[in-house]
This record gives structure tokens, C-alpha cells and sequence, in this order.
């Protein structure tokens, strides 16, 4: 019985004390995209929504996706960005963590986009 009150007692501590650093570290850093929304907003900028329809875009976008996610070289940052076939063109748009991400990825659409044009839009995050 002390053991299952002690063992009790130290995971309501940690779960409090990792409550309490997550708490912190989110007031240290607001964060605040809005530019980047009104810019996704404004309908000059390729969305997701944008994805085309066609069998051959799809299979174009679902290819290039299984390139980046299987890349054990890349960030989850990297693996997440926005892959967007539309009329044989590919966009891809979001953060990376390096500049060699963003070439890494192009260089994955590129093999594995077929005859389709490539619009690296990827933005390299500013080191913090």
C-alpha cells in the first residue's frame, strides 16, 4: 500500500512539474503567424485547397510525399510541409530548418515529380 501511495504521489509531481514548464515556455514565446495567414489568405499564395483533383496530380503529390517522409535526414518541420500538385505544377511551401532541407526536398520532388515543374516556395526558419 506505501508503494502504490508513493508511486502515486511522484507521477501527480511530475505531471505537475512538467505542467508547470510547459506553461512557462509557452508564455515565453507568443506565437503569432498572422502575417503568414493573411498572405494564405489573400489567394496569391497556393493552399492546400489549391490540390488538384486529377488522378495523375495525386499520384504526382502522394509520390513526392512518400519521398520527404521517408527521408530519415529531414525534421519533422521539414516532413510537414505543403506538397500541392495542381496542372502539372508542384509548390511546395512551408518552413525548414536549414538551407540543406530545402534542397533536399527539391531534390526529392524533382525525382519523383515525373514531367512536372517544381516552385520551391520553402522558407528556411531564422535561427533562434
Amino acid at each position: 500500500m506505501k508503494r502504490l501511495t508513493l508511486s502515486l504521489l511522484s507521477l501527480v509531481a511530475l505531471a505537475l512539474s512538467a505542467t508547470a514548464q510547459e506553461s512557462t515556455t509557452n508564455s515565453k514565446t507568443a506565437a503569432d503567424n498572422t502575417g503568414r495567414n493573411e498572405r494564405d489568405r489573400s489567394g496569391e499564395s497556393k493552399t492546400s485547397g489549391d490540390q488538384s483533383e486529377s488522378s495523375e496530380d495525386i499520384k504526382t503529390t502522394a509520390a513526392i510525399r512518400r519521398a520527404v517522409v521517408g527521408d530519415g535526414s529531414l525534421s519533422m518541420t521539414a516532413k510537414n510541409v505543403k506538397i500541392i500538385t495542381a496542372n502539372g505544377i508542384v509548390t511546395l511551401r512551408g518552413p525548414v530548418n536549414s538551407a540543406a532541407e530545402k534542397t533536399k526536398i527539391a531534390e526529392l520532388a524533382k525525382k519523383n515529380a515525373g514531367k512536372a515543374k517544381i516552385e520551391n516556395q520553402l522558407d528556411v526558419k531564422a535561427a533562434k
